[in-house]
């Protein structure tokens, strides 16, 4: 039977993934290299054809890119909660490449190994910029110290060189952000290259673009808090605290409210507290422990 044959022997590079280790084999891997995630099952011919194939595609670039396999059958709830997200995994194979803890691209269905290649080889590129490293990294910390301007003009300089630089577009987007100038960065943001416009660095801008903009309309906290006291159970209330709380700074403890919010109701508003929640996740550093600890207890709220 084909359930009980033994498990192919894979390279270093090529990974058996489960829920358990999913947040650390994908999401944080994903981190520093591009992680591949095959999503099959033992049936499925297609995957059966798909994966050696892949597999082999992955060794290839030695390390540039690395690849999870998971399979459904056996990870039922994790493919469920990862759908429920938004991927699309109702058909198999699926093929999802994260990087920086978001899908980046993706295919469904087998592929010819040419055009494996062409996903593989792709990939490699993310983890670097051509050569203007240097200068992001420069810029950025011009922003970090509150050189927002200079940090505009250097990230405007970079894009004149590479236009499709994502960490450019997105750094030039929160300079603006950061100087206040919200209809200019939303101006920026709507003139990014399509190639580019759900790259990790981008949708990071759009975010905090989308929460610059409700800092604008926050109520103050101390009448919010007051709300929440008087009525635990109120959802508005509770959303809108919490994003006072972000305007005002407190970012766990908005996370805190939203993820309470879930809780208590994670269809409230249509599922507005967790779409709240990845909006601030998606603003901060993928490293950052707020959004480390955010995401997993989110991920442990929506398995259990």
């Amino acid at each position: 039977m084909i359930g009980s044959e033994a498990k192919p022997a894979h390279s270093e590079f090529v990974k058996d993934v489960s829920e358990a280790d999913f947040m650390a084999e994908v999401v944080d891997k994903s981190m520093t290299v591009p992680v591949i995630v095959d999503f099959w099952a033992p049936w499925c011919g297609p995957c059966r054809q798909l994966g050696p194939a892949l597999e082999a595609a992955v060794d290839a670039v030695k390390g540039k890119v690395v690849m999870a396999k998971i399979n459904v059958d056996e990870n039922q709830r994790l493919a469920q909660a990862l759908a429920q997200q938004g991927l699309p995994l109702q058909s198999i194979p699926t093929v999802v490449a994260f990087f920086e803890g978001r899908p980046v691209d993706m295919f469904q269905g087998a592929l010819p190994a040419s055009e494996l290649k062409k996903f593989v080889d792709k990939l490699t590129g993310l983890a670097g910029d051509g050569g203007l490293a240097d200068a992001v990294a420069a810029a950025e910390e011009m922003l970090a110290e509150g050189a927002a301007v200079d940090a505009a003009e250097t990230f405007a300089a970079i894009l004149g060189e590479d236009p499709e630089n994502a960490e450019a577009y997105g750094g030039l987007i929160r300079a603006h952000i950061a100087l206040n100038d919200l209809d200019q960065a939303e101006s920026f943001l709507a003139g990014v290259p399509a190639k580019i416009a759900t790259s990790a660095p981008v949708e990071a801008a759009r975010a905090q673009l989308a929460l610059a903009k409700q800092a604008a309309k926050a109520g103050p906290l101390d009448e919010l808090k007051a709300q929440i006291d008087a009525d635990p159970a109120n959802p508005q209330a509770r959303f809108d605290y919490a994003q006072a709380l972000h305007a005002a700074g407190q970012v766990e403890e908005a996370v805190e409210q939203l993820l309470e919010l879930f809780r208590r109701d994670r269809e409230w508003n249509e599922g507005a507290a967790k779409a709240q929640l990845f909006t601030i996740f998606d603003a901060l550093k993928p490293n950052d422990p707020i959004a480390a600890k955010g995401r997993r207890r989110l991920s442990s709220m929506i398995f259990a």
